[in-house]
This record gives C-alpha cells, sequence and structure tokens, in this order.
C-alpha cells in the first residue's frame, strides 16, 4: 500500500489532514467493485488532487485500473453542504442517458471504512484547464472549446428533469429566493470578520428576485473551466466535474457563473498570470457565449434580470471562497493558497454591487444592414482567405482529373469510390487546418463566417468533401454533436469527424464504401402523441441483418456516384439496441429541426457559389461566340439575362446572409421564416440562372462538355431536398400573417 503521486496532473501526496486507512479501502473495493481485482497483485496508490476546494479528491491507480475517489472532509462542516450522496445520484442519472460525466462506480454511507462518505466513479483521461485563458492552445481552439463548453451547458438545461427521476432532486420554485437566503446563512456562519458590502449584496438580491422564479431545470451550481474535461486532442467536453452544487433551479444563474469571469477583479490572481480576461485573442465575448447558449437552447437571447444573475453569481462566489478560508483555519482544507482568500471576499461583493447597477444588452447587436450581415470575425476571414487560395491552387486545377476517374469508371463498380487525388487533397486540407469548419464548436466560425466559406466551396462540385464539410455527413455530424450521448459521440462521430468513415441519412449516401452508419427518421406506432412527437430518430450500422441497399436511384439520370447516391433501402426485421436512439423515443422532428437550420444555410450558400460558376460560363461564352454579325453579349436579350442573374445573385446572398445572421444572434428559432424562404428563393433563383447559361452556350449547353446540365438537376432537385417549395411557403404565409397580426395588435 502505497501514498504518493502516479503520474497524474495536478495530482500529489495525501495531505496530513485527509488522510485514511488505505488498507480499509483497499479491502471494500475488492469486495463491492467489480474488477477491481482484476491484478490482484498490484499495489494500491492514492495521491491527492490539489484543485479541490471542498470535497476532497483523491486519484486511485491498481495496476492499470484508474479511478477517482470524492469524500466528505473531515471534522465540524456546515449545515447542508458537502453532500456527496447528491453527486453520486445526479452523475449516475446524467451518465444513463449519455451527457458527459464520469461514469459512477460506488457509492458507499458507511463513515467507518474511511472515515466519512465517499463515491468512486471512473477515471477520465482528457484536459482539464485551470487558467481560464487557456493558453496551451491557439486562439481558434479557445474560441472552440469555449463555445463547445457552453453548448454543453445549454444541452444540461435541456434535459427533462422528470425522465431523469430527479423531480425531487431540489426544492422546486423559488430558487433564486433560496439561493440568497442559502448563501446569507452560509457566508455569515463563515465570516471572519464584518464586510459591509456582503451584506449590501445580499439586501439588494433580496429586494430585487426575478419575477420569474419559478423556472425548474437541473443546474450544475458551479459549471466552470476547470471543471471541464475536455477531449487529449479535440475540442470537445468528454465529462462535467464537481457536481457538489447541482440542484434544480433556475439556467441562468448557470450561464452567469459562466460569465463571472468576464468581470473578474483585476485585484485578485485567479484566473492567469496578469492577463486580463477579455483581453485575450479566441474567447468570446460574453454576448456570444449567451447567442450560442440561447440558439442550443431555442430561446431569445434578450435576457431579463440579467444583473440579478450576475450580482448573485459574485456573491455566491464570495460565500464559497469564504467557506474555503474558514475550513483553511480548521486546517482541514486542500489548497495551499486557501488563506489568500480571505482578502478575496470583499472585492467580490464590490463587484457584484456594481453590476447589479447595470442596465445590459445580452444580444448582439442586430442591424438589419449589409454591413451587419457580411460582419465576418477576425477568424472568419482568415479561414475563408485561407480557403479562396487552397481552392485556387489546389482544387480547381484537379477537377479535370476528378471528372475524368468518373468518366472512365462510369460502368465499373469503382464509380462510388473516390479517386485517389480527392484523399491526398483531404490530407492537405487536415494538415492546414481547413477540416470541419461546419461545425462551430470545432471550428471556432460563426454561421456567418461559414456561409461565405459554402459559397466559395460551391464553385466545385467536390470541393465540400476536400474539406469534410459534405452532405449528409455534416447533418448526421451536426445531429451526433447536439444531440448525441457520450457512447454514441465515441462511437461515430469521432470517426465521422477525422473522416475514416462515412453516413447516410436514409436514402442519401449509401453507396458510398465507407458509409458504416445510417440516420434513420422513423415513425412510431403511437398515433396519441402530438403529430411532432411520433417520430424518432435512431443509429442503424449499414451492417446490422435485415439492412438490404436495394438499388441506386437517378437523378435527372446522374447517379450522384462522389455522395454516395441515393438508394432505396428496405429495413426487414431489423433490429438495434434501444441506446442507439438519439435524445429519446419521439424527439425525431425536435432533432430534424434542429439540423436543418444550419444545414439549409450552407446548401443555399453553396448554390450561390455554383451559380456564380454558372454566370461565368454564361458571361464567357457570351463573349467568345458571334451570332448575326454580332457577339453574343451584344444582344439585349443575352446582356438582360446577364445583368437579371447578377441580380438574383446579389438577393439570395443577402438574404442567405440575413438567415445565418439571425441563427447566429437568435438562434434556428428565431431565424424560422428567414430559413424558410432562402430554401425557396435560392434554388428557384438558381434554376433561372443557369437556364440562361445553358441557351447561351445553346446545344453545348446540355452536353458533357459543360457542368451545366448536373448544375441544373443538382439545383433542380434541391427544391425538393429538406421539403418542397410548397411546403416552405405555406410556413412562410403563417409566419408573416402572425407577425402581421402581432403589429396590428400592438398598433391597436
Amino acid at each position: 500500500m502505497e501514498n504518493r503521486a502516479p503520474r497524474e496532473p495536478g495530482a500529489a501526496e495525501v495531505l496530513p489532514q485527509h488522510k485514511f486507512d488505505y488498507r480499509a479501502l483497499e479491502a471494500y473495493l475488492t469486495q463491492h467493485l467489480p474488477g477491481f481485482e482484476a491484478q490482484p497483485e498490484a499495489t494500491l496508490t492514492v495521491a491527492q488532487y490539489r484543485s479541490g476546494q471542498s470535497n476532497p479528491t483523491f486519484y486511485l491507480q491498481k495496476g492499470f485500473q484508474q479511478y477517482v475517489l470524492r469524500k466528505k472532509p473531515p471534522g465540524p462542516l456546515l449545515p447542508k453542504a458537502h453532500k456527496i450522496d447528491r453527486e453520486y445520484k445526479v452523475q449516475k442519472a446524467l451518465f444513463s442517458i449519455g451527457f458527459p460525466v464520469p461514469k459512477p462506480l460506488l457509492y458507499c454511507s458507511n463513515a467507518s471504512v474511511i472515515g466519512t462518505e465517499f463515491y468512486v466513479m471512473e477515471h477520465v483521461q482528457g484536459r482539464i484547464f485551470h487558467d481560464f485563458t487557456i493558453p496551451e492552445v491557439s486562439p481558434a481552439e479557445r474560441s472552440a472549446m469555449y463555445v463547445a463548453m457552453v453548448e454543453t451547458l445549454a444541452q444540461l438545461h435541456l434535459m427533462n428533469i422528470h425522465s431523469l427521476q430527479l423531480e425531487r432532486y431540489g426544492t422546486g420554485a423559488g430558487y433564486c429566493k433560496r439561493q440568497v437566503s442559502t448563501w446569507t446563512k452560509q457566508y455569515q456562519a463563515a465570516a471572519h470578520r464584518d464586510i459591509p458590502a456582503m451584506n449590501q449584496l445580499s439586501d439588494w438580491l433580496m429586494k430585487n428576485l426575478p419575477d420569474n422564479d419559478n423556472e425548474e431545470h437541473l443546474i450544475h451550481g458551479d459549471f466552470k473551466l476547470n471543471n471541464i474535461v475536455f477531449h487529449p486532442t479535440q475540442s470537445r467536453v468528454i465529462a462535467v466535474l464537481d457536481w457538489e452544487l447541482s440542484t434544480i433551479g433556475h439556467p441562468l444563474s448557470d450561464l452567469a457563473h459562466l460569465s463571472l469571469f468576464y468581470f473578474w477583479p483585476r485585484a485578485i490572481p485567479m484566473i492567469s498570470q496578469g492577463c486580463y480576461f477579455q483581453e485575450v485573442k479566441g474567447i468570446p465575448s460574453m454576448e456570444e457565449l449567451i447567442s450560442v447558449y440561447c440558439r442550443c437552447r431555442g430561446i431569445t437571447p434578450v435576457l431579463p434580470n440579467w444583473n440579478f444573475f450576475l450580482a448573485l453569481s459574485f456573491f455566491k462566489m464570495a460565500g464559497i471562497l469564504q467557506g474555503v478560508y474558514s475550513r483553511y483555519l480548521l486546517g482541514n482544507n486542500v489548497a495551499e493558497n486557501s488563506f489568500q482568500f480571505a482578502n478575496a471576499v470583499q472585492p467580490l461583493a464590490e463587484t457584484g454591487l456594481q453590476l447589479s447597477k447595470r442596465t445590459w444588452r445580452t444580444a448582439p447587436p442586430h442591424i438589419d444592414t449589409p454591413q451587419a450581415l457580411f460582419a465576418q470575425s477576425r477568424r472568419g476571414q482568415e479561414v475563408l482567405a485561407q480557403v479562396q487560395h487552397f481552392m485556387k491552387q489546389h482544387i480547381l486545377p484537379a477537377e479535370k482529373e476528378v471528372i475524368e476517374f468518373y468518366v472512365q469508371n462510369k460502368n465499373s463498380e469503382d464509380k462510388w469510390k473516390k479517386p485517389l487525388v480527392i484523399d491526398k487533397l483531404k490530407e492537405m486540407a487536415k494538415a492546414e487546418g481547413l477540416w470541419n469548419l461546419f461545425l462551430p464548436a470545432i471550428s471556432g466560425l460563426n454561421q456567418v463566417d461559414y456561409a461565405l466559406i459554402a459559397e466559395e466551396t460551391g464553385k466545385c462540385f467536390f470541393a465540400p468533401d476536400v474539406f469534410n464539410c459534405q452532405a449528409p455527413d455534416t447533418g448526421n455530424m451536426e445531429v451526433l454533436h447536439l444531440y448525441g450521448n457520450e457512447q454514441q459521440k465515441q462511437q461515430w462521430l469521432e470517426p465521422l469527424l477525422q473522416g475514416s468513415i462515412a453516413s447516410c441519412f436514409c436514402m442519401t449516401g449509401a453507396g458510398n464504401p465507407k458509409c458504416k452508419i445510417a440516420v434513420v427518421l422513423g415513425r412510431t406506432k403511437d398515433t396519441s402523441a402530438s403529430r411532432h412527437k411520433q417520430h424518432s430518430m435512431i443509429l442503424v450500422p449499414i451492417s446490422t441483418p435485415g439492412v438490404e441497399v436495394i438499388r441506386p436511384l437517378s437523378v435527372f439520370g446522374y447517379m450522384d456516384h462522389l455522395h454516395g447516391g441515393h438508394f432505396e433501402i428496405h429495413f426487414n426485421q431489423v433490429r438495434v439496441p434501444a441506446t442507439n436512439l438519439i435524445l429519446g423515443e419521439g424527439r425525431g422532428f425536435e432533432i430534424a429541426q434542429g439540423r436543418l437550420g444550419p444545414g439549409r444555410i450552407h446548401h443555399c450558400m453553396r448554390v450561390v457559389g455554383l451559380v456564380e460558376r454558372a454566370l461565368q460560363i454564361m458571361c464567357t461564352r457570351a463573349a467568345q461566340r458571334v451570332a448575326f454579325k454580332k457577339k453574343l453579349y451584344s444582344h439585349e436579350v443575352v446582356a438582360h439575362w446577364i445583368a437579371e442573374s447578377r441580380i438574383a445573385i446579389e438577393e439570395i446572398r443577402l438574404l442567405t446572409l440575413r438567415a445565418a445572421h439571425k441563427i447566429d444572434t437568435l438562434g434556428s428559432a428565431g431565424a424560422k421564416k428567414e430559413i424558410a424562404m432562402i430554401k425557396v428563393a435560392a434554388p428557384r433563383a438558381a434554376c433561372k440562372i443557369i437556364d440562361r447559361a445553358i441557351q447561351v452556350c445553346g446545344g453545348a449547353g446540355v452536353s458533357q462538355d459543360y457542368p451545366l446540365a448536373y448544375m441544373y438537376a443538382l439545383t433542380r432537385s434541391l427544391r425538393l431536398a429538406d421539403g418542397p417549395d410548397e411546403v416552405h411557403l405555406s410556413a412562410i404565409a403563417t409566419l408573416e400573417l402572425r407577425d402581421q397580426a402581432r403589429s396590428l395588435t400592438a398598433k391597436v
């Protein structure tokens, strides 16, 4: 039995005041923890994490097995504090539905084993950052990490407490009032001197409680960067730690707690070595994080009582640090710098008072001007320039080779494969960081940023594949990223992000030899549910018995080999585990709506890029060919076609960028009408432009000498994909009538 620090970051020898009987622990785990004795000859080593300020946390290693143990601290404790049984309960519930938490393995209520209650969970191998500026990574990755973190928070707040069987985990409505009362009592019990600002802040909070103090969501209570485990190499959250303060309450308290570091007093050296949080390149603004959070939750980014929640977060943090200092005085705290926290309470309380008096605009400025719609982030500008250079230097020169491959193999089985040049281009793009650009949590790009990149890639039919931004994989990856559980992400999302496998959204993409997984939207037998809750989305491996790929279906005579084609597929008594359900039964429509918003932006902007190419072909042909002793462009009808095409391209680009801007600022729910409008307008306009280009080119325009026929087939089919025009027109009319009715009501 050893008390030493293995090679585990942040762990060291167990502090004298926190030592316990390691032999008793080993005996207990041997008897109650399955697999613990896989290597009976191995020695159990115990180390203590220094980052824990409340419940002591220990790293256990026995042979190749790694665990984490959390226990109550010894000595007298504040009432209702350190309830580790609650930590275990909430982690067990969340792990069961795939939310990223360490797997809880065992809970022991018998204090005689090691002196206090404890629980054991799996050790999660990943990256934990204690400096909130994350200096170890690039600005792009830093931005992606913050986006991933706030998306995870939104995912937590979307959880149904009843399906988790946690409806009694908290007291219910009135969370804010209880928080003010609880932390006032906790502070007063631990206070070592009188701090007027704490008393004033407590009084202000109690007098300014939100009117909507009745929201009941599962909240974390201490959601911040150093309680997050990121994937070892990706900007992805794989575990959320430290659930001691979790309860049922108001979700904005978590969001405010995450945001308090934007206002952290410079006098308190807690975040980094003298570098101010908001001055670090790559960290999104508070308004940008709020926008991402609200988009994921489908709520407006205009948050009432934001000053209350920020002030409450500072009051709560001051109370926590006062408690840490109190335990330091009693000699049972982990951190060696705990004595410093006594001096942090007053500036935190004073900052909370200052924030309580401010008026906040939590939504980013929403100005409907071309300048606002084209306002790319600095990161977006840099990536777009890289993509444009890569397209010009590598992709467009390879176009002829790719076309020749498909012509030569049109009658062989190789037609479903991709030419080697595309694989080479993929490796080059990945090496330059031009990979998975469509996913904000990885790329750090917003919808406007990626919309302009999608336009660029739309100029070449295989360019999206080179950047791993091709349909249907992008939509499927978005679904798994936003709604998949941890097991689904590990098994399917990770290889899709790497580009090592492909997927299909039945029926599109099944012909790709790399296609391993199908996302299937099926209708359940329960017709008593509302029509929006009768569909479910489920993951079905292509190799599952009963999945029969019957035949490819052509689109205007084209087989669409590059993207794996469109297939007739039969599902004959197919059985997959219930864990393959995404998000849960009856949630298919909800997932589809979340998936289609950004996806339609991508489609429509690629269409803009495609018709830019068609207009270029039209103009080139009109300048080369002569009819009736005049260049074609000298004929008024052709000149008008060119002019009308340019006008139409600018119109659909502006409309699509407006929709992208609305998704960035208001979320997909706030951009419903604009998303439906572009889905109708862009393919319609594109079909007209391509038709004009074909007319200018004559017979050559419908031959293989020009890409116009394929462009037309692709664009015309978009008027059916994701719902026909007529469905979107009906939706637009409904939304317009609703908006007009509201306007009339407001005037009255």
